[in-house]
């Protein structure tokens, strides 16, 4: 392990960015103590050289402290810069915005989304939904627009299990969204044209390409997803379909995707040699090139690390250094936290480089307990220990943020994988000649024909093996998540089990033994303190949803739509139209909770002198004037209201 370390030095300088960043995110450290640190470690450094020879060995430790403080406080002041940018800072009133079109706009069902940059003084990233017309799908990246709208903070739905929504937008670097009328907004008519923007535009019509010969919107969203890290058209169906069958991955533009296009654009321009001047310049060509695709493919953390590695290697081509290692590895992983340090916790960054590492550190291992004679065999063997070791790099990330694990995923990674290969090698040039306008006949007709043949028919083919494995019974396994503390004795217990097979040291067997006791200590814990099951009105915006939600699991519910529900210890009244208004009654009927949705005329004061509840629940059905009408009613009367769009779900235990 040490060795391992030695031969990593960016791993030495990773491991400061990443416990500023979680030092950071933790506390709030001030800009004047960032400051005031990273001076000290600069300083520190700085004595190094001044050590005399003799006692050179003594203190060398110096340098490597004064770094591991100055890249610290870097870090840290990165991440509260960045923390600072996207925190929500616009005026509560509405008003006027001049902005630019960051991406390709997303057609919803009722509106237009549009990625936008606001212009000084706010300088932010916001989603402004357009209202859909004509104009609104016409935008293109780089058109200035000017908008008046009252934008306004992201915010959780505070359902028991939703993912926190707010935090991911501010990790993607957005600070607000609003909703914008047609006649609140216009094209300036001017435009940016920097090479991110050229890039989307690039895209779009890549995409407009796939959508000519794509007819079918799984096959489109696939090809659109898989080609270019578009995944706004990927229904929840089909993506539910790839994470059941462990091809997940496929979709995320990464290493798989990004290596073909190397060597796509490494064929291309193979006449230049082998060696000297047109070389070194064959390999800036392929870098160039390579990052451009980059931009055109969204620049997420996958996506900038495959490309980090292969730029490496590139540089270490020109000087006759090849391969992959753990140093490369770390050295992508230190560019991009430097310079976008909330990437830490994203959960696509954690998985990429999960997935990386175990590549680099299980495959060989699984590699040699077989060898195949044939190539074919081989190559089988190959791809089934990369899935392999893949797996055991991501599955304990998988089994934490969704509690799921596909159980079939080598088979369906044998299948899918080389096939996707197949739809990259045809869908590059099949791209590139629609883009520039090559429509011939002849030979070049023909070519065209044969590739768009390809795609169709393997992206078919794909979706095809992806839908059976998905409906195969137990294919995945749900219901099991980690807690982080299980989610790192997971982790270490993979990592120690993996060294103790290869090097026989009774003591890692021995941790990793105790590591399998801490998991089942901290598994029948959770069990013995589990919560009780709780009756919830869930905040799902536009419908009325009441249930039961148990150990991570959400369970829909018969529930009359006018009478009380059962529960052991509290009076539950659900009310979803005005039927009681005609009634009257001497003495108020006492009950603890009342829940009204759907009807949007509810006479609360006539309710309220039949019955007297000690708190009202207003659901996610209810229009918005009427809940405005009712929390003014039941202020008035001195009830207590509970609003789900505005307060999150309302739960009550069993």
């Amino acid at each position: 392990m040490n060795a391992l370390i030695g031969k990593t030095p960016f791993y030495r300088l990773l491991l400061p960015v990443i416990t500023g960043i979680a030092a950071s995110s933790s506390f709030d450290i001030s800009a004047s103590a960032t400051l005031r640190f990273g001076l000290s470690g600069l300083l520190v450094m700085l004595l190094s050289f001044w050590v005399e020879k003799c006692n050179s060995f003594k203190f060398r430790w110096l340098f490597g402290s004064g770094l591991f403080i100055f890249l610290f406080s870097l870090a840290a002041g990165q991440y509260r810069e960045q923390e600072q940018r996207v925190r929500f800072s616009f005026p509560e009133r509405e008003q006027s915005y001049v902005a630019t079109m960051l991406d390709i706009p997303e057609v919803k069902p009722r509106s237009i989304a549009c990625h936008v940059k606001t212009a000084p003084p706010f300088e932010k990233k916001v989603i402004v939904y357009l209202e859909q017309t004509d104009e609104a799908r016409l935008l293109v990246p780089g058109d200035e627009i000017l908008f008046c709208a009252r934008l306004q903070p992201f915010q959780n739905f505070g359902n028991p299990d939703d993912f926190d929504y707010v935090r991911y937008m501010h990790i993607k670097g957005f600070s607000a969204s609003g909703y914008v009328p047609a006649e609140n907004w216009l094209k300036t008519g001017r435009e940016s044209r920097t090479v991110p923007v050229l890039a989307q535009r690039i895209r779009g019509k890549a995409l407009a390409l796939f959508r000519s010969y794509l007819p079918d919107e799984d096959a489109y969203a696939f090809i659109a997803a898989i080609t270019l890290g578009y995944k706004a058209c990927l229904s929840d169906d089909l993506q539910e379909a790839f994470r059941a069958s462990g091809t997940a991955h496929v979709l995320a533009v990464s290493g798989l995707h990004v290596g073909i296009i190397y060597l796509i654009i490494s064929l291309i321009f193979s006449f230049m040699g082998k060696s000297g001047y047109l070389f070194m310049m064959r390999q800036w060509i392929v870098i160039l090139v390579l990052w451009g695709y980059v931009f055109m493919a969204g620049m997420s953390s996958s996506v900038i690390r495959a490309a980090i590695m292969i730029t490496i290697f590139c540089l270490g081509s020109m000087q006759h250094q090849r391969g992959f290692t753990y140093n490369t590895l770390a050295a992508s992983a230190f560019l991009i936290l430097i310079f976008r340090p909330m990437n830490l916790f994203d959960v696509s960054f954690q998985m990429s480089f999960g997935a990386v590492f175990a590549i680099l550190f299980f495959q060989p291992k699984i590699q040699s307990l077989c060898i195949p004679k044939t190539r074919v065999a081989k190559y089988i063997w190959d791809l089934f220990t990369v899935s392999t070791a893949a797996q055991l790099g991501v599955f304990p990330l998988t089994l934490y943020y969704f509690g799921t694990f596909p159980t079939y995923f080598f088979i369906t990674n044998l299948l899918v994988v080389p096939i996707v290969g197949i739809i990259l090698y045809a869908t590059v040039p099949l791209t590139v000649l629609g883009i520039f306008g090559i429509h011939q006949t002849g030979l070049i007709g023909l070519l065209q024909d044969v590739f768009r043949t390809i795609v169709q028919i393997f992206t078919e083919l794909i979706l095809r093996i992806v839908y059976i494995s998905e409906s195969l019974p137990f294919a995945r396994l749900s219901g099991s998540h980690l807690s982080f503390f299980q989610l790192v004795l997971l982790l270490l217990f993979v990592f120690l089990v993996t060294v103790f097979l290869y090097s026989h040291r009774p003591r890692y067997l021995i941790i990793s033994l105790a590591l399998v006791l801490m998991v089942q200590l901290s598994v029948t814990h959770e069990k013995l303190t589990k919560p009780p099951p709780q009756l919830v009105i869930f905040n799902s915006p536009g419908t009325s949803e009441i249930g039961l939600f148990d150990h991570h699991t959400r369970y829909l519910t018969v529930v009359p739509e006018n009478g009380f529900i059962p529960h052991p210890g509290k009076s539950i009244l659900h009310l979803s139209d005005d039927s009681l208004s005609g009634f009257y009654a001497e003495e108020r009927f006492p009950i603890d909770i009342l829940i009204l949705s759907r009807c949007r005329e509810f006479q609360i004061k006539q309710i309220l002198g039949l019955i007297n509840p000690s708190v009202i629940v207003l659901d996610s059905s209810l229009p918005r004037f009427t809940v405005n009408k009712v929390v003014k009613e039941c202020d008035q009367s001195g009830i207590r209201v509970h609003d789900v769009t505005q307060n999150g779900a309302y739960s009550v235990n069993f």
